[in-house]
């Protein structure tokens, strides 16, 4: 029993240590735009039935409970937390936040699309919309030489006033894209998500329908990560992980009495 002991402290070391990874990882990225926090989930390893619920207990009764033991804890995986992030005015047109659900396309170097919160969008030197990475914004909008008066409407539409002409000039459409399971989506780095099969496919259209967010030109959306609680969380992990080890030293403090002692 107490080797058991051992083993079930041991995955509470390694599950509670896992999650301060996600911790750590969350308050790195306070300052990233429009990330999402993470969130670790856990389940209990399988148990050990030493005597079934309803079982016999003599000729006449059955026991109420049962005994199973358990064996552990482990890592089950870790949820996206995609709550609204605040929005910060930048003054910058091409700067875009979401309100809403929903996320920005672009395209990858191998022609495949990924999906993005982040809205910190410039242009090239030939003047086509890009991420800070360099990935163009898919529709592709190119923003023609000497505009003036670029804005973005809520649903998306990209306007400019074009040299010698006095009317704005619409360049193109911001569009959408929203997911069943957006918690399901692969992070890949570079503020970037893939589809994945846990997230189903993409549902692309004008932001402010079906359920999409509206785009709001001249702001970005802050990270969701909340300083105070995942210090919170810190602390309790850190104390989870300081009653586990304290369980391998008794456990290891018992075996060593039995082998002097017995």
């Amino acid at each position: 029993m107490t080797n058991a002991a051992l083993h079930v402290a041991r995955t509470g070391l390694d599950a509670q240590n896992t999650k301060m990874r996600v911790i750590a990882n969350n308050l790195a990225n306070v300052n990233t735009t429009a990330f999402k926090r993470d969130r670790a989930d856990f389940e209990t390893l399988a148990y050990q039935q030493m005597v079934a619920a309803g079982a016999n207990s003599d000729a006449e009764n059955k026991f109420a409970t049962g005994l199973n033991l358990g064996s552990g804890v482990a890592m089950q995986g870790t949820s996206k937390i995609n709550t609204q992030g605040t929005l910060q005015q930048t003054g910058n047109a091409l700067d875009m936040a979401i309100e809403g659900s929903g996320f920005f396309q672009v395209q990858r170097p191998d022609g495949t699309i990924a999906y993005t919160r982040a809205g910190n969008f410039s242009t090239t030197a030939e003047g086509t919309v890009v991420t800070s990475d360099g990935l163009p914004l898919i529709p592709q909008i190119t923003v023609p030489q000497g505009a003036t008066g670029i804005t973005i409407g809520n649903d998306g539409t990209v306007t400019a006033t074009l040299q010698g002409q006095t009317e704005p000039t619409q360049l193109g459409q911001v569009e959408l894209a929203s997911f069943m399971n957006a918690a399901g989506l692969q992070p890949i780095g570079g503020n970037l998500l893939t589809e994945s099969a846990a997230s189903g496919a993409p549902q692309v259209g004008v932001a402010g329908l079906d359920g999409r967010g509206v785009i709001r030109s001249g702001n970005l959306e802050t990270s969701n990560v909340n300083v105070v609680e995942e210090l919170v969380d810190m602390i309790e992990t850190q104390r989870a992980y300081e009653v586990n080890s304290k369980m391998i030293k008794a456990t290891d403090e018992m075996l060593q009495y039995v082998n002097q002692q017995l």
